[in-house]
């Protein structure tokens, strides 16, 4: 065996453990966001369909806000470069000029990015901006009236098995190690989000969903301190399920109606609210919001779809993704019945301007129309 290489892992693993030991004291001390006169909308086009749907979110942002952009109270800026291409040319998951550009907003629309897989060892851009943001929690509603769905997702955001993802451990022509992290402040804030989340929304129900039979350090620590923060909520039902039974409840149509408010680790929260948007049509029809204590990022749920740019289809991409997504970011701005406004628009121009994906629906452009003559 290599004794170099097993010095060279364990050198590796001490200078991730000292990072995170940091990070996670430095939790502790996050200082409140100044209050601003004018809010900073940057818009990312992102890769593959990203700035097509991205265009048509943007547009009908713009006109939402017209009278508050023309009275500078929002503003709506393009942010440029966070393009594979570009990542690859300078070896960095987020450019320095681009995340620079992107800190000087105070929350963002973003399109999907592509990330390289396999040996190729760039960092996922969203996994960077998370962390670079500290946007702990990835908020997800799912929501299908008709069969007793009203689901909202809380996803951690920063920890789990990605926030190391790119930086395991390879002992060459023998194993490969990846590791997870879960910090006690980055489980209590994510937590308390979702119990904050259920009390002032009514909700009585809240499903803890980890592993903790077989990761029993990772998860069992979030096991137990969900379970604290749930008995400061009395008022909360709190249960605990593993993610495969959790994975197989969604599709249970008479459980489903007793599911309100779910809190998971990062991985567990990517796959269920994929499935869970699955359920509600697919992907392309949910939005997600990754909110932090001083940024806040909105984006569809789904990738770049590569494959629909390579046979020529990405004006056939549908945004309502993208659209939901903004739908959320008004409503976090403090813009509630604009917000309202914009789900209904996005509602009727899947009556009048349904997206197939293919030549025979409509285009992302025509979507895009049908939503802006229904504001």
């Amino acid at each position: 065996m290599n004794q170099n290489a097993i010095e060279q892992a364990v050198n590796h693993y001490r200078e991730l453990l000292l990072a995170q030991i940091d990070r996670a004291e430095k939790m502790n001390n996050v200082s409140a966001p100044e209050k601003k006169d004018k809010t900073v909308i940057g818009v990312v086009g992102g890769d593959g369909i990203g700035p097509i749907i991205t265009l048509q979110a943007q547009r009908a942002l713009e006109a939402l806000l017209k009278d508050e952009i023309q009275a500078g109270a929002i503003e709506i800026r393009a942010i440029e470069g966070l393009t594979i291409e570009n990542r690859l040319a300078v070896g960095k998951a987020i450019p320095d000029d681009v995340l620079a550009a992107i800190k000087e907003c105070d929350v963002l629309l973003k399109g999907p990015t592509t990330t390289p897989s396999g040996g190729e060892l760039l960092e996922s851009a969203n996994v960077a901006l998370r962390r670079e943001l500290d946007l702990y929690a990835n908020v997800r509603p799912v929501c299908v009236p008709e069969e007793g769905i009203d689901w909202m997702f809380f996803r951690e955001n920063t920890e789990g098995e990605y926030t190391l993802g790119s930086k395991g451990i390879e002992i060459p022509g023998l194993l490969t190690m990846d590791f997870k992290v879960t910090t006690v402040a980055g489980t209590r804030r994510i937590a308390r989000a979702a119990f904050e989340y259920a009390r002032k929304n009514g909700k009585t129900h809240v499903a803890i969903v980890t592993k903790s039979n077989i990761m029993k350090k990772t998860d069992g620590m979030f096991s137990v301190l969900c379970r604290e923060i749930a008995a400061e909520y009395p008022e909360i039902q709190a249960d605990e399920y593993f993610i495969d039974i959790m994975s197989a409840n969604l599709l249970k149509t008479n459980m489903r109606g007793t599911l309100q408010v779910f809190v998971m680790p990062n991985l567990y929260g990517d796959i269920l609210t994929d499935e869970a948007a699955q359920i509600q049509g697919g992907v392309g029809t949910a939005g997600s919001a990754n909110t932090g204590d001083r940024y806040a990022m909105f984006e569809a749920i789904h990738g770049s779809a590569p494959r629909m740019i390579a046979r020529g289809m990405g004006d056939y991409a549908n945004p309502e993704s993208i659209l939901r997504a903004a739908v959320m970011l008004l409503r976090h701005i403090g813009m509630p019945d604009k917000a309202a406004k914009l789900a209904a628009a996005i509602d009727a121009a899947n009556k009048t301007s349904p997206i197939t994906g293919s030549k025979e629906g409509a285009t992302c452009a025509q979507f895009g129309d049908a939503v802006i003559a229904a504001l």
